[in-house]
């Protein structure tokens, strides 16, 4: 495996409310390589998105990082001024959003977008940095880029958008690319392209990626790792292939039980009881034990630490072989 790119440990992030404080990220530590990709998956409001943009010191106004640490190459960035977190942003990490109508600056070509940040950042020439610009919108399968760099963003289709957005994110020569969701808002056709555009990138520029989703699916097309979020935590993690054939948490095994198999006819879908935890006010013991069919007393009196159960493999249960072996009972992996 290529050196260790990110290190992220115990990382807390906070909202204060009237009636307390809401811990949306709470303890989460995963690694992310050179070249690799890890995939954060859970329901909305799982934090997955919040652990994501706490690492580029993007997040909501209201929101804080109270505790923990966040090492890109070695550099710490918890605490940084914020001119050396815009510094960061773009030369050595830059991210993709989920919607790029949003992201995108409505009255600026889209071409002009993609040069910016290599005029900025790497202090190119007009000249230089549109050729730069023309270069990534070929490499991202823009046609015709000479025309296509003087269009605006309302111009073009959401899978042109998300790939100019690509573009953007790629063009100070970033190490590591975060992913909010990027193809949530597309169809199926376009999603696969998507995907695979980013996977192409990643084995040919060797850049690692941080990809968080709701479709696992997605995670098992895009990533090796995978870390599994519920209510603020991270209960499971290890590579994609084995949590997704023998998950550990029950969590884990709610979700891949929910995903529609359509080679299996069924009369009805199954899904996780209940829902998820008040996080100004989470339960005591393990935090899906409201929602657990394998819950026992022990789940409840204590809170559970992450177990490492082998090589690169982690969960926050008590109880894991057992729902291993349920999760034997039938196949789980998501088709890609």
């Amino acid at each position: 495996m290529s050196g260790l790119l990110l290190r992220v440990r115990d990382l807390v992030v906070e909202f204060p409310l009237e009636r307390g404080t809401l811990r949306a990220v709470d303890g989460v530590s995963f690694d992310v390589h050179q070249g690799e990709a890890l995939g954060l998956v859970g329901e909305s409001g799982s934090g997955k998105t919040m652990a994501l943009r706490a690492l580029v010191g993007l997040l909501p106004r209201t929101a804080r990082i109270a505790g923990g640490s966040i090492e890109l190459a070695g550099r710490e960035l918890v605490g940084a001024a914020e001119s050396r977190l815009r510094a960061v942003r773009g030369t050595d990490v830059s991210m993709i959003f989920q919607e790029p109508m949003t992201a995108l600056n409505p009255v600026m070509a889209v071409g002009e977008q993609i040069a910016e940040a290599p005029q900025v950042r790497l202090g190119l020439g007009r000249r230089e940095a549109r050729e730069r610009a023309l270069d990534l919108m070929r490499r991202v399968g823009i046609p015709d880029p000479v025309r296509r760099y003087d269009s605006y963003p309302h111009e073009l289709s959401g899978g042109m958008r998300q790939r100019v957005m690509i573009a953007i994110a790629l063009s100070a020569g970033p190490r590591l690319i975060l992913c909010d969701e990027p193809t949530t808002a597309l169809d199926v056709t376009v999603q696969d392209q998507i995907l695979k555009l980013l996977r192409g990138l990643q084995e040919d520029l060797g850049v690692a990626l941080v990809f968080v989703s709701h479709d696992l699916a997605v995670i098992a097309q895009t990533c090796s790792r995978v870390a599994v979020m519920y209510a603020g935590q991270l209960v499971e993690d290890g590579e994609v292939a084995n949590v997704f054939s023998e998950p550990r948490h029950p969590y884990t095994l709610g979700l891949l039980r929910a995903v529609p198999d359509f080679d299996v006819v069924r009369d009805t879908l199954s899904s996780i009881p209940g829902s998820p935890p008040d996080l100004a006010s989470p339960p005591q013991g393990c935090r899906f034990h409201p929602r657990c069919a394998f819950v026992r007393e022990d789940c409840v009196s204590a809170p559970v630490p992450l177990i490492a159960i082998g090589a690169g493999r982690n969960a926050r249960c008590l109880h894991h072989e057992e729902c291993a072996a349920e999760a034997r009972r039938e196949p789980l992996v998501p088709s890609a």
